[in-house]
């Protein structure tokens, strides 16, 4: 989507929605298998709402021009991030079904999750951030949260209809430029400077687990 030149505003945007939904295969025909154990779920590229939008001023129809542009994530599929649920309609297989509500640090298969992973993620356990070397305990009898993802509410997660995401995003970044710095008319060079990210947000949800 973009609009006319105005005296030389101009501005450009497009935009998209995303619904990645995983089917098992058909059996003998019969249409996909929706009640399938673990299907339908999200994959990774499933995102609700992604746009970039550009504009750009260029005051004299030969001169320099400048620009701005804004990207916004409302955040991919994260895939198997810890949560806690103990319902039936909930895909968490990390909470501690016995005790006060806790979660076990690891991915779907059981695996723990290293020092590095739970940095990287962004999660802390009580307000303690996770470190390279130094793991959060497992399991996390405190609020559990991250910086970098948004973990579903306890009970609330489910792989088709509230997977867990990663933060949604804003970024911003601004350029000037020149498409024909010597004004030539059979080679013309240009120039564009750009600085990126000029400026950057996030915003994440945490789960409590206490």
């Amino acid at each position: 989507m973009s609009g006319p030149n105005f005296h030389g505003f101009s501005a450009l945007m497009v935009f998209s929605s995303v619904a990645a939904r995983f089917f098992p295969p058909q059996i003998g025909g019969a249409g996909a298998t929706v009640g399938a154990p673990g299907a339908p779920f999200r994959i990774d590229h499933d995102e609700r709402f992604n746009q970039t939008t550009h504009f750009q001023y260029q005051p004299w129809k030969r001169g320099p021009w400048l620009g701005f542009n804004w990207r916004h994530d409302s955040g991919l599929v994260a895939g198997n991030a810890p949560c806690y649920g103990l319902n039936a309609n909930n895909d968490c297989p990390q909470p501690v079904p016995t005790g006060p509500p806790a979660v076990l640090l690891q991915d779907v298969f059981g695996n723990p999750l290293s020092a590095d992973q739970e940095f990287q993620t962004g999660f802390t356990c009580n307000g303690v951030h996770a470190t390279p070397t130094t793991p959060l305990p497992s399991p996390c009898t405190a609020p559990l949260g991250s910086s970098l993802i948004q973990v579903p509410a306890n009970g609330a997660e489910n792989d088709d209809h509230n997977p867990p995401r990663i933060a949604s995003r804003n970024l911003f970044d601004a350029s000037v430029g020149h498409d024909n710095l010597f004004k030539g008319d059979r080679y013309k060079w240009s120039l564009t400077l750009t600085a990126t990210p000029l400026m950057a947000s996030a915003s994440a949800a945490s789960i409590s687990t206490a």
